[in-house]
């Protein structure tokens, strides 16, 4: 007669592991993800006025009153009226193509390999080349996290990044602290904006008008574009703006599904280099004396870059570093184009000089502001770009200069007293930061810049006090002199401004080291809760069985606490985790090969197992090619590292016919597998829903590579409707779960027949789904899960045919199963193509059937496609993997003891994920100031886990 459950066992334990676990990470995650604090104050022109540089441009060389370079034209407009600086430009238009990379702006000669996105963009080669040219070429560098959100944040603001805000990423919230639209907005600048419709959530009211356009369909191309282009050149002819901002998304989508090497990239380059150079030619055109466009700057700029994979959001060089091109449609003085003193000069493809000069993003917005002569944003910890700034600065009209400087001379002047409010603004920022935030900058570095900006000021100051009692300074009457003076004290500000953003890089984010300890302590403490209840329920099959098996340490049990140990350990460095989870099981691999050779027999399933551990290796290691992202290809691009021509008629055959000559065989293999658990006549309905939806999933590839090319509604049916009812027959199934589990309850089966059929229709009806979102790659990872799976219950299996001995009573003291479930379920995660980043998501798979976004709906879609084969599939298959094991043996169980093995196995598979937390947790404390903790990689882990986890280091 079966046992009744005894008091104890039921499902508390894991609603308390799952509470003690969320208020850990919770209270770490506060702790670790605090943000800079936001003051909510903001420059105002009479600002000025209080600082130490407003005394220090009243006076000024004898020079007419109309000279443009009078050294007072720091604050004085024709107005009489007091602001910061003094316009240098009438109107700007900024064209922002999102993940512009460097090398699709700079020539080829500037890199060792030519590569086939390089030299595109040739209009913007071509006119910051020569001698005397008016334009230039940018590296810009910008601070990870490489998101849009956070770039367009930093480049209105002028601060750093901060590690929360990129969870809002996907519903960006309005800007509050002081930024350069806000400060355009209002000192009377109408700015005019058109394309990422990012900008209108950012700035709600900073606009005159706006054309947004949705931006996070990833798998449209074009919609933004076209909208842009729409707006853009009828713009180009009004007078009714003064700063024209036109956002292209182009690159940015074409990098996400195809990759930077691919012919829709290479596509959208060509076509913004079209759209530049009619832009260029019609600011050109109206740029006479007189003209609408006289005295026009412009600004052709990326956001961020991105890896070759098209992915950005991380700090790797080639999403960190961008282009930003500068043009000023008058040119500067000749003197002034020797100002720049950072530039790499080299020959382009045409043979013409052509110099590359650096920026940081962090700089833009007060250069920006510097130019239009308004008040810098108060958050700003960014200086004025001398490089950038000369091109439009020196543009000013230099008539009856009768000014006894050189222009050089003159532009320098002015480019100091601007550097003083720069200085100023910085200094006031910092210390009224440090004031009033819960944690502001250590008192000995704010006495430390205090000493450096103080000598800066006071070596200005006496230079300034030495020209208005005498006229000139005698001191400086040697032209020779006076350069180097100017050039000294440009270092003195520069040093105290690049001190300001060293600090604030290294001491910006706040930890609450308390809070994370707390978090760390309960997060240790549910570690233990589980050892002890895994040692109960362990001590209770033991007693349901009436086993005289040794509940003691075994060998196995050792090993597998090492392989954990090992993985989890390996956080604390720079490893690639996918690596190391196969490398781990591949180990479990050869030491179970390594028993049965001891035996003096060879199971074919250890062989098969050992050589899927190859063919994971070998794809994991490839890495996957960007064109499988979504549905669009099978990934055998990336035997191009072979030197093999995947663009061979017979591969693109292959790509197109394996995957759906792969869904009949795993369909094949789900039945197998499946039909000796359970057999009923609603699990028959399961299976020809899978069936029918793989039936689906195969025509709905067959029209994305337009192999249905007879009717074209049939081809938009086969991509969007498809899609949606394989979603809604998984979603069906699902539902008809519910009244199916009612139904068995009141026929008063037992527990453990119905858990084993909610996972079956678990598995059917989400399989489907994950199949779908997964692309062509998707039937071959199936195929892999199920006969690894089959590998691990087998062969724990059959091992135990021949002995009296339970086989699941002592899986405390043999957990190489699970710890095989879970390594194997690890590397699925990289099988598929996702990796711990930001950057790992893989946002075309979300927007499979659907060509407009919606955040709930995308969200779901992409979280199913970025856990479906390493939590969703192995988590609800674990009944399975106890069922079958009952089923390989030849005693069976009887239905008490499949609970108590059931909790078992989950509370060691959920052990082996919170270990793996609990390490990550530490590695994220010792590190927390490293690059290497990316902002989304923490949302990333706190999702891969069977229970909450966070921070991926």
């Amino acid at each position: 007669m079966e046992r009744r459950r005894p008091a104890g066992v039921g499902r508390w334990p894991f609603a308390a592991i799952l509470v003690l676990h969320a208020v850990a990470l919770l209270l770490f995650t506060r702790g670790f993800l605090l943000t800079r604090t936001e003051l909510p104050f903001y420059s105002a022109c009479s600002d000025v006025a209080l600082s130490p540089c407003s005394h220090l441009s009243t006076a000024a060389p004898p020079a007419p009153p109309s000279s443009p370079l009078l050294l007072n034209a720091t604050f004085a407009d024709p107005d009489g009226g007091k602001c910061w600086t003094r316009p240098a430009v009438d109107r700007l238009v900024i064209i922002v193509l999102d993940a512009l990379r460097f090398d699709f702006v700079a020539p080829s000669t500037f890199f060792d390999e030519a590569k086939p996105w390089m030299d595109k963009l040739k209009v913007l080669q071509m006119l910051a080349s020569g001698k005397g040219s008016s334009a230039r070429i940018f590296k810009a560098i910008a601070d990870p996290p490489t998101t849009s959100l956070q770039r367009l944040k930093g480049l209105t603001t002028g601060g750093l990044p901060t590690f929360i805000d990129v969870g809002n990423s996907f519903g960006a919230p309005a800007i509050v602290e002081d930024n350069l639209i806000r400060q355009l907005a209002k000192n009377g600048k109408r700015v005019l904006m058109m394309g990422d419709d990012t900008w209108l959530q950012l700035f709600p009211d900073g606009f005159a008008e706006a054309y947004p356009y949705p931006s996070f369909n990833v798998k449209d191309l074009d919609t933004v574009d076209n909208g842009c282009i729409e707006n853009l050149f009828p713009s180009l002819y009004r007078d009714d703006w003064d700063v024209l901002i036109a956002h292209f998304l182009g690159v940015d989508h074409a990098g996400h599904i195809f990759g930077v090497d691919s012919t829709p990239m290479i596509e959208k380059l060509e076509q913004y280099n079209a759209i530049v150079e009619k832009v260029i030619e019609v600011l050109k055109n109206q740029s006479g004396p007189g003209g609408l466009h006289e005295n026009t700057f412009l600004v052709v700029m990326g956001d961020h870059g991105q890896t070759t994979n098209g992915d950005h959001g991380g700090g790797a060089a080639e999403e960190v570093e961008t282009a930003l091109f500068a043009m000023s449609l008058r040119s500067p003085p000749p003197s002034l184009l020797s100002v720049p003193d950072s530039l790499s000069c080299r020959l382009n493809l045409d043979g013409s000089e052509i110099c590359v000069g650096s920026i940081e993003q962090l700089d833009f917005a007060v250069t920006i502001a510097a130019l239009f002569g308004v008040p810098f944003p108060f958050g700003s910890i960014g200086h004025v770009n001398h490089e950038l700034y000369a091109l439009a600065a020196g543009t000013w009209d230099t008539r009856d200069n009768c000014n006894s400087f050189s222009d050089l001379e003159a532009w320098m002047k002015n480019y100091i007293d601007t550097l003083c409010v720069n200085c100023w603004q910085v200094k006031r920022y910092i210390d009224l930061y440090s004031s009033t935030s819960v944690i502001g900058f250590p008192s000995e570095d704010l006495q430390h810049l205090d000493v450096i900006y103080s000598q800066a000021q006071a070596n200005w100051s006496n230079y300034i006090k030495a020209v208005n009692s005498s006229g000139i300074d005698v001191s400086l009457q040697n032209t020779s002199m006076t350069l180097p003076f100017f050039q000294a004290q440009i270092n003195a500000y520069m040093i105290f401004l690049k001190k300001v953003a060293e600090l604030a890089r290294s001491k910006w984010t706040e930890f609450d080291l308390k809070m994370m300890s707390v978090g760390f302590g309960i997060l240790v403490a549910s570690l233990l809760f589980q050892l002890f209840y895994i040692r109960r329920v362990n001590q209770l099959c033991q007693t349901s069985c009436q086993s005289t098996a040794n509940s003691g340490i075994s060998l196995k049990l050792v090993i597998a606490m090492f392989l954990v140990a090992i993985r989890a350990i390996s956080f604390l460095s720079n490893m690639t985790e996918g690596k190391v989870a196969i490398f781990l099981l591949a180990t479990t691999a050869i030491i179970d090969f390594h028993c049965s050779v001891l035996n003096g027999e060879i199971k074919l399933e250890e062989v098969t197992f050992l050589l899927l551990s190859i063919v994971l290796r070998f794809k994991i290691d490839l890495g996957q090619s960007k064109q499988a992202v979504g549905s669009t290809s099978l990934g055998i691009s990336s035997l191009g590292a072979f030197n093999i021509n995947v663009f061979n008629s017979i591969w693109m055959v292959i790509s197109d016919v394996l995957p759906a000559i792969s869904l009949p065989i795993l369909a094949f293999l789900l039945y197998m597998t499946t039909s000796g658990v359970y057999s009923s006549r609603s699990f028959k309905f399961y299976m020809v829903g899978t069936v029918l939806s793989y039936l689906l999933i195969a025509i709905h590839w067959a029209c994305e590579n337009n192999l249905v090319t007879a009717f074209r509604t049939l081809q938009n049916i086969g991509r969007t409707l498809i899609p949606q009812l394989v979603y809604v027959i998984g979603f069906g199934m699902l539902v008809l779960l519910v009244p199916t589990q009612v139904f068995k309850w009141k026929k008063r089966l037992d527990h453990s027949e119905m858990i084993v059929i909610a996972s079956l229709a678990m598995l059917c009806a989400l399989n489907s789904t994950i199949l779908l979102l997964s692309g062509k790659q998707g039937p071959l990872a199936a195929i892999v899960s199920v006969v690894g799976a089959l590998c691990i219950i087998r062969c724990r299996g059959i091992s135990h045919e021949n002995s009296a001995e339970r086989p699941l009573e002592t899986i405390l003291r043999d957990p190489f199963p699970v710890t095989k479930w879970s390594l194997l379920a690890v590397c699925m995660f990289f099988f598929t193509g996702h990796w711990c980043a930001f950057d790992g998501l893989r946002y075309g798979a979300a927007f499979i059937g659907f060509e407009h976004f919606n955040l709930i709906r995308q969200g779901i879609l992409l979280a199913i496609d970025t856990f479906g084969f390493s939590h969703i599939l192995p988590i609800f298959g674990l009944p399975i993997l106890v069922a079958l094991r009952s089923q390989y043996s030849m005693h069976g169980q009887g239905k008490y003891t499949f609970f108590l093995n059931l909790i078992q196995v989950l509370l060691i598979y959920g052990f082996i994920s919170a270990v793996t937390t609990t390490l990550t947790v530490i590695c994220v404390a010792i590190q927390r100031r490293h690059l290497m903790v990316p902002p989304f990689t923490g949302s990333t882990r706190f999702i891969r886990s069977s229970f909450p986890t966070v921070i991926r280091c």
